[in-house]
């Protein structure tokens, strides 16, 4: 290989993978080690890259050519694409040590383990030492940081105790909500838990809605009830709607009894609707400006970073007032049609109305057929007073055609092709 002998495992979370013509194919999620029945270190026997579709797949160490902390480039053959899952004696550096309480000998100081290396041999490598934070009891001082021997480690196998979460946190920051949340399906539930209360009100709501209904659940249930309502406060009103109609009525009326009333209320509205029709799939917070605003307003408003691109795709042009529900609907302005006009003129003079609006009780495949006739992104919903009452975008539409699980991560979820080539573990 033509690589550095020892490499940190926490570093390499991230790294773009190659092929060996240069193409990347994902990115390294964790390393995988066989633990042994003797005292040696655990062997690394490959790492863990998640590809496109959040498909992780088993890379074995045998394969690299190359690895450090820039980019891990792949040798010849043919990527083994089956899904990667752990065997009983093999371990997950980074989700299973990362945060770990241990003890170091001789002595027994304590310390939190906030990185592993793993150095290599002429024929293997394998998890040599260990970097871990003394203990010092101390909140305004750091502890002396610890670079031993696997083997001066205690702690290190069997079940951890309850630990904390800022390394691995430190390794998940970067990563997309739909990405984390894949990765929090990977930890055991109480890890998971301890995960997601770790992260702040607005990442953890953005993280909720990527992951399975029955995830949301749990991990909302781990959440004191005060914590709890200030994360849906912090979710899409249609996102929290969809998780509360999780709960049974009591918790939920628990829940949005403690949300602030204002974010509250939209949300009680979108659960009174018909599950499968416009009302309880639509959003209820579109982008909505009155016929005097201008095309420069318009377009700083679609600008605004917390806006989803579906959402931002389009102005919905409404009568006082400008929340939902609205004055009389007047039409919509998509944003390719406001980049085309002088940004001085008001949005009264560009407003299409000539696509009927949808109702709440219109069922979704009526919502589907409409959308893909006009190949629009978002459609208004308008009550029978003609008020703007919510949009239904594309992204609300796939998820509610796709098939219930399609969040989860199991193994039926696409063909292995085979690897001819593939030395060691196959994960």
């Amino acid at each position: 290989m033509s690589t550095p002998t020892r490499v940190y495992i926490a570093r390499l979370a991230g790294v773009a993978v190659f092929d060996p013509n240069g193409d990347q194919v994902g990115r390294v999620r964790d390393a995988v080690a066989r633990l042994r029945p003797t005292k040696r270190p655990p062997e690394v026997v490959g790492l863990v890259a998640e590809m496109p579709m959040r498909r992780r797949i088993f890379l074995s160490i045998n394969r690299i050519t190359s690895i450090d902390a820039d980019a891990v480039v792949l040798g010849t053959g043919t990527l083994n694409l089956r899904r990667f899952e752990k065997r009983p004696n093999e371990l997950l550096v980074l989700q299973e040590l990362l945060d770990r309480r241990v003890q170091i000998d001789p002595g027994g100081q304590a310390g939190t383990v906030v990185d592993v290396a793993m150095e290599s041999t002429r024929d293997e490598w394998s998890l040599a030492r260990v970097a871990v934070r003394e203990q010092t009891g101390r909140l305004s001082r750091r502890g002396y940081l610890h670079q031993v021997e696997w083997d001066r480690v205690r702690g290190l196998s069997g079940i951890a105790d309850a630990r904390g979460t800022a390394n691995l946190l430190a390794v998940l920051e970067d990563m997309r909500p739909a990405d984390l949340a894949n990765a929090l399906q990977d930890l055991p539930d109480t890890r998971r838990n301890e995960v997601a209360a770790a992260l702040d009100d607005a990442r953890l709501a953005d993280v909720l809605s990527e992951l399975p209904e029955h995830d949301q659940v749990e991990i909302l249930a781990a959440l004191d009830r005060e914590r709890a309502a200030d994360v849906l406060e912090q979710m899409d009103p249609d996102d929290a709607a969809d998780l509360l109609g999780e709960l049974p009525p009591p918790e939920q009326d628990v829940l949005l009894d403690l949300m602030e009333p204002d974010e509250a209320d939209p949300v009680r509205q979108l659960l009174k609707y018909t599950p499968g029709t416009a009302g309880s799939v639509m959003t209820s917070e579109p982008v909505i400006l009155p016929p005097d605003a201008t095309v420069a307003e318009a377009l700083a408003r679609v600008r605004e970073p917390q806006l989803s691109p579906a959402v931002a795709a389009q102005v919905f042009v409404t009568r006082a007032p400008m929340t939902t529900p609205t004055g009389r609907y007047l039409g919509m302005v998509h944003f390719q049609r406001l980049l085309r006009e002088p940004p001085a003129d008001m949005l009264g003079g560009v407003v299409v109305n000539d696509i009927d609006p949808l109702r709440p009780t219109t069922p979704l495949p009526e919502i589907t057929r409409r959308m893909a006739t006009y190949d629009l992104v978002a459609m208004p919903v308008i009550d029978r007073n003609n008020r703007l009452v919510g949009a239904v975008t594309v992204d609300d539409v796939l998820d509610h055609l796709l098939p219930s699980d399609w969040r989860e991560r199991d193994a039926a979820s696409g063909p292995a092709v085979a690897d001819e080539g593939l030395d060691g573990a196959d994960g």
